[in-house]
């Protein structure tokens, strides 16, 4: 059985928009896009592409689908991941997409039952970005692992990952946390069932 990883840049206040360029998404009049490039150093891209070399499927919403595929089908041969990601099986969430344009594009109706089935064929599929249809996976319970690279920065505004309507999960430290040279740490968790509520911390531990 294979696991749904979900890759994620994050500001400290939790927004996940536009990390890579000012026009990436400006949905909702958000003007403060581009904002992971002044925190860019060799140590965390390396991490990002050790992550995009393991993965065996790209599982994306519909609006980072476009995006990537608008841009990798153009740059194959380019870099690593560009061959990676044109190369692995790919699936995009959509109710109204038909006839996806990227080379090896599939695409799912039903994220509780086909989002599932793909465990069954592929050890790691990985969610990169798609903030939406994280949300979506989390509240179906059907995020294995978060790996999440943490930004010393705060916006104030833009799409956060875990805003209204989060169902409370709880995650425990997969791998020890790295901090990279410009202050970007990153935080691998794996899902440890219900959080542990109600305690006390002024009473004397059990």
């Amino acid at each position: 059985m294979g696991i749904v990883q979900v890759d994620l840049f994050l500001t400290l206040d939790g927004v996940y928009q536009a990390p890579g360029g000012p026009d990436e998404d400006r949905s909702g009049g958000f003007e403060l896009g581009g904002w992971q490039g002044a925190y860019f150093d060799d140590e965390s891209g390396a991490t990002v592409s050790a992550g995009i070399e393991r993965l065996d499927a790209l599982l994306l919403g519909r609006r980072t689908y476009d995006i990537f595929a608008g841009y990798w089908p153009a740059h194959d041969g380019d870099d690593s991941i560009a061959v990676k990601f044109n190369a692995v099986p790919k699936f995009v969430v959509s109710r109204t997409l038909s006839a996806p344009s990227w080379q090896g594009t599939t695409v799912l109706r039903d994220v509780r039952s086909e989002v599932g089935a793909l465990k069954e064929r592929f050890d790691e599929v990985h969610v990169v970005g798609s903030g939406d249809l994280v949300t979506t996976l989390l509240r179906e319970d059907l995020v294995d692992r978060l790996n999440l690279l943490l930004y010393p920065v705060v916006l104030g505004s833009g799409k956060r990952l875990f805003g209204h309507g989060s169902v409370p999960a709880a995650f425990t430290l997969a791998e020890p946390p790295r901090a990279f040279p410009k202050g970007a740490v990153s935080l691998v968790y794996e899902r440890a069932g219900d959080p542990v509520t109600g305690v006390d911390v002024s009473q004397p531990a059990q």
